[in-house]
């Protein structure tokens, strides 16, 4: 995926962390994510970010 990462400041403003995959999916959904961007966040493999930093190594990791 080439914007897994642009997405982060638009879409995850506002998130409380921790957060697990499936409410971070929810939250990517309700606040305009792409459908490619959904994809990503859905293979990630963490079920659990306890930071935005953990959150962007994974989506990092998965591009």
């Amino acid at each position: 995926m080439t914007d897994s990462g642009a997405f982060l400041p638009e879409h995850l403003t506002g998130l409380d962390f921790p957060v697990s995959r499936e409410d971070l999916i929810r939250w990517c959904q309700e606040n305009g994510a792409s459908t490619e961007q959904l994809e990503t966040v859905r293979a990630l493999p963490v079920e659990q970010f306890g930071s935005p930093g953990e959150l962007g190594e994974a989506l990092r990791a998965a591009t």
